[in-house]
């Protein structure tokens, strides 16, 4: 079940609303109890088969984070005991296959069976691991209540494709929230924003991005490689931060605060900024419990070097079991070393133009990250690169056909809407200003509502790129 469904807006959603707010707010347990039967249902309705999947990841972590509390015999132990539980559950049914396939590429047959990719197996198990961690780390109190942990690792706001939400973050809340209806307003508005994110721009720049690649390597013309991960990099942050939105907003509904996923991070100029605007939850992830339990930059540059290698290395897996993924992190880890000791000061003098080498730099990682082999990548970046004629009338037809929708996918990443809301602020002593402020908002969600509706009806091309995460 995706977001942008009608079974999920109309059904789901719509029952889940009436029966959760028709309940007293004094019931605080059994409201979570609702909610967790409905995010399991609704991790169920798009395989019931890893049902029982997710009830094991919830039971590992439970057991796991008490075992592994402060002042606990052998707590070390049972941290890394539950943390290989985790990842041999993630290493099973993400990797399998590729490990398979790896090996018989060498001609050496595993007998391993074919394994399907359990929906959202990547974030759930990441804020798995997280609450135990923390709990080892005396950062977060171990939960006595299984039903709690239930809720904050199958919550269906953010179940299938994140953020990757950090136990600290709504510990609290799970018991203490006070929902509202300033926050289930402004929860809507996020989520309308959101789904026409999803509706409008990804699925539109999608189609575009989909044929473009389907054309095959030695094919493409320099423009139309280009184009291609342009045009694919769009309905990759459409898609997501679209997702992101419609999450924190579903969440803000029911009383819980996300943190942020995306900050607009075509407007970085550098590498290492794009990172910490781009999928927040995950970077930082990494960062807290990878990077620097493994010393960070603490200990002399060799291993540092080591610890970055690890970490760009494991993101590349993360989102996907290929060897392109991993060469996609590896890249982007050999360009933060050169930002960090090489070019980083000089690119700090380049201005604006610093935007141009960080597109240039992400457009080009897009080729490894979306095209099906090493060896498509390797034919598309070559012909970025100038190795192929320069244009013909693909390109016209292609920009006839999506340059309107593409055109809007630019001018949406940019933080217009900041921008616009900064200067109506500093005129917040004119009722004029203030009346926008509150209501424009609202009144643009609801258009945005009436076209998201069309858009349902007259569509049936609807992906959502980061379930295979």
């Amino acid at each position: 079940m995706v977001f942008s469904s009608y079974n999920f807006i109309f059904l789901f959603f719509t029952i889940l609303m009436v029966l959760y707010f028709l309940m007293p707010p004094r019931w605080r347990e059994g409201r979570n109890l609702l909610l967790l039967a409905f995010s399991l249902f609704f991790y169920a309705y798009s395989g019931l088969k890893f049902l029982p999947l997710m009830l094991v990841s919830i039971a590992i972590n439970y057991v796991g984070g008490l075992l592994a509390a402060p002042g606990r015999q052998r707590q070390k132990l049972w941290l890394y005991l539950t943390v290989a539980a985790n990842l041999a559950l993630l290493g099973w049914f993400k990797y399998a296959n590729f490990v398979g396939d790896s090996f018989a590429a060498i001609h050496i047959n595993l007998p391993i069976p074919e394994v399907v990719l359990p929906i959202g197996i990547s974030f759930f198990t990441f804020q798995g691991m997280s609450y135990v961690i923390d709990v080892s780390r005396g950062e977060a109190e171990p939960e006595y209540n299984p039903l709690r942990v239930a809720l904050y690792i199958a919550l269906f706001p953010q179940l299938v494709a994140g953020p990757i939400v950090r136990y600290t973050t709504i510990a609290d809340e799970i018991v203490n929230r006070k929902e509202n209806l300033s926050d289930f307003s402004d929860g809507t508005v996020r989520f309308l924003f959101g789904l026409a994110k999803k509706l409008v721009l990804a699925n539109g720049i999608g189609i575009m991005s989909d044929q473009i690649y389907a054309i095959p390597a030695q094919s493409l013309t320099v423009t139309l490689a280009w184009l291609g991960p342009i045009s694919h990099g769009l309905q990759l942050y459409f898609d997501f931060s679209g997702y992101s939105d419609m999450a924190i907003g579903l969440g803000q509904m029911f009383g819980f605060h996300f943190l942020e996923n995306f900050n607009y991070p075509f407007i970085s100029r550098s590498v290492a900024e794009l990172w910490r605007r781009w999928h927040i939850s995950l970077s930082s992830w990494f960062r807290d419990y990878v990077y620097i339990p493994l010393g960070g930059s603490r200990k002399g540059l060799p291993r540092q070097v080591f610890n970055l290698v690890v970490v760009w290395a494991l993101t590349g897996l993360w989102h996907g079991a290929a060897w392109n993924f991993v060469l996609w992190g590896l890249f982007f880890c050999a360009l933060l070393m050169g930002e960090r000791f090489l070019w980083g000061k000089a690119l700090k003098k380049l201005g604006i133009l610093g935007n141009l080498y960080t597109l240039i730099c992400w457009n080009l990682s897009l080729a490894l990250f979306r095209g099906d082999t090493v060896s498509y990548a390797a034919g598309m970046i070559k012909a970025m690169l100038g190795g192929a004629p320069f244009m013909d009338r693909r390109t016209t037809y292609f920009l006839l056909e999506y340059g309107a929708v593409l055109l809007l996918g630019i001018v949406a990443s940019l933080p217009i809407k900041v921008w616009v809301q900064n200067w109506l602020q500093a005129r917040a002593d004119r009722p004029t200003a203030q009346l926008v402020l509150i209501w424009g908002p609202k009144l643009l969600s609801l258009g945005l509502l009436v076209v998201c509706y069309i858009k349902l009806v007259s569509s049936t091309f609807n992906p959502f790129i980061y379930f295979r995460f």
